[in-house]
């Protein structure tokens, strides 16, 4: 006996159709929306143009910079470091020893932004990794606008000075800090993997350059490591 087949309406095979529709149509749109969502997350570096930037290398005065420096071209990795019983930059300075690059793009107003990748190896303890330099500032002000130091505590901290936190658990991991200075306004922000975490003044005044490395006020041997380096004007 043949099967008996179900008779469907012009009506009631458009409604189908219609349904299937409306499924796939809302399907996309929140699909959509997920990504739109993502799409619209405000980037620190919105808004600003990167461009490129030179510096020169800062090392113990008495040895090679290949003692203290190094670059693996196959991941652009620059890693610095230094020991504490190392020679400061110049010959009879009173300094600490530091392995830094010493940016040559000096400004004194609008809006830049130092960015990088970092790593901070466990043991490094009292080394400065990124600091904003006051090169020619008003007698009786200080020689820094922020200077950001690693320490031992929590798996590695980094902080402004030796006070507030930025991250904790820095050591042995790539992660991204930006450096965003408004030289008009006096404000500087810093972020850690694009959350801002910090909003300081300045300290005035002055003619200024990033640099980054190691500048070591501890014990031992401290090392830092950085790649994709950019430069962010606005």
């Amino acid at each position: 006996m043949p099967a008996l087949r179900t008779r469907r309406s012009p009506r009631f095979r458009a409604a189908l159709a219609f349904a299937a529709l409306a499924g796939v149509l809302s399907a996309g749109v929140a699909s959509g929306g997920t990504a739109a969502a993502k799409e619209s997350a405000a980037s620190p570096t919105d808004g600003w143009t990167q461009t490129s930037f030179t510096y020169s290398m800062h090392k113990p005065w008495n040895l090679d910079l290949s003692e203290r420096y190094s670059y693996n071209s196959s991941t652009k990795t620059h890693t610095m470091w230094v020991n504490s019983t190392d020679e400061p930059l110049e010959e009879g300075s009173d300094t600490d020893p530091r392995t830094e690059m010493r940016w040559k793009q000096e400004y004194s107003s609008g809006k830049h932004m130092w960015d990088a990748d970092v790593y901070v190896p466990s043991g490094t303890n009292g080394a400065d990794i990124m600091q904003i330099l006051r090169g020619k500032h008003p007698s009786g002000t200080p020689a820094t606008d922020i200077m950001l130091r690693a320490s031992s505590a929590n798996g590695g901290t980094l902080k402004r000075y030796t006070d507030a936190v930025i991250k904790t658990g820095i050591y042995n991991t790539w992660w991204n800090l930006k450096v965003a200075h408004d030289a008009d306004a006096g404000k500087i922000q810093v972020y850690a993997d694009d959350k801002l975490v910090l909003t300081v003044d300045d300290r005035g005044p002055a003619t200024r350059y990033f640099k980054n490395g190691v500048y070591h006020h501890g014990s031992g041997r401290a090392e830092a490591r950085f790649r994709n380096i950019r430069y962010w004007v606005k």
